[in-house]
């Protein structure tokens, strides 16, 4: 698509440099990535039998099963936030893994009406930015929640909240499990049920969202607002004491 040249006398304050038209062309398909969409999925309890964990697993094998490469992360290890260096084995690992990824699974259980400790601990591990690079930005997030009572959906909210102020495109639908200890066999497999069927709903939305996005996400987070800011300004101004 051609450039295309604005009159901006009713926009005084907008610096013409920066103010580009809408690349219609960078949004097609012809240039998208030709290998399996990477996704990171995390889980936040340290349980033994740790529900998140296997509903994670059961979203892995979905996910896998649609043409993903996944890694799940195991955050037995992680140090509370700040309270090690960020060299840290674990911490590096994590955030290798954010980086790997283009798309992730979060899953919580509640706890005291909200998500774990644990699953903010690896959240809060990952900076907004490393330098002028943003290791979240552009990436899919899909959000399941496990609770030991009834439905609920405050984990999730919590963690859409958390994935927005990530840069992260978080996918419409989610997955909530209730009473999560009638939901898996001895084998620690999912039973079938409508609680089962949302979970291939949401991994499969996933996979949609991220194949349509993946190639166009550097576009997609591009910002007026950055591009006036070059990347050094930007790592001084973040670092800004």
């Amino acid at each position: 698509m051609s450039e295309t040249s604005f009159d901006l006398t009713d926009l005084p304050k907008v610096e013409a440099d920066s103010f580009h038209p809408i690349k219609t062309d960078a949004l097609r398909e012809d240039d998208a990535p030709d290998h399996a969409p990477r996704i990171l999925l995390l889980y936040g309890s340290l349980r033994k039998r740790s529900f998140s964990r296997l509903a994670v697993l059961e979203a892995q094998r979905i996910l896998e099963q649609l043409g993903a490469e996944t890694r799940i992360f195991n955050p037995s290890g992680l140090p509370l936030a700040d309270d090690a260096e960020p060299d840290h084995p674990k911490v590096q690992e994590l955030r290798e893994l954010m980086m790997w990824s283009e798309g992730q699974v979060w899953c919580s259980p509640e706890r005291h009406g909200s998500m774990t400790g644990i699953m903010k601990t690896m959240i809060d591990w990952v900076p907004l930015s490393v330098g002028a690079v943003r290791p979240t930005q552009g990436k899919t997030l899909a959000l399941m929640q496990v609770s030991g009572g009834s439905q609920s959906f405050n984990a999730l909210n919590q963690m859409r909240v958390l994935g927005r102020w990530m840069r992260m495109m978080t996918i419409p639908n989610q997955s909530s499990i209730p009473k999560a200890f009638l939901e898996f066999d001895e084998d620690d497999r999912m039973k079938p049920s409508s609680l089962y069927d949302r979970v291939v709903d949401v991994m499969e939305e996933l996979m949609k969202f991220t194949h349509l996005t993946r190639g166009h996400s550097d576009y997609l987070t591009d910002r007026y607002s950055e591009r006036k800011e070059s990347a050094a300004e930007l790592s001084a101004r973040v670092n800004t004491k």
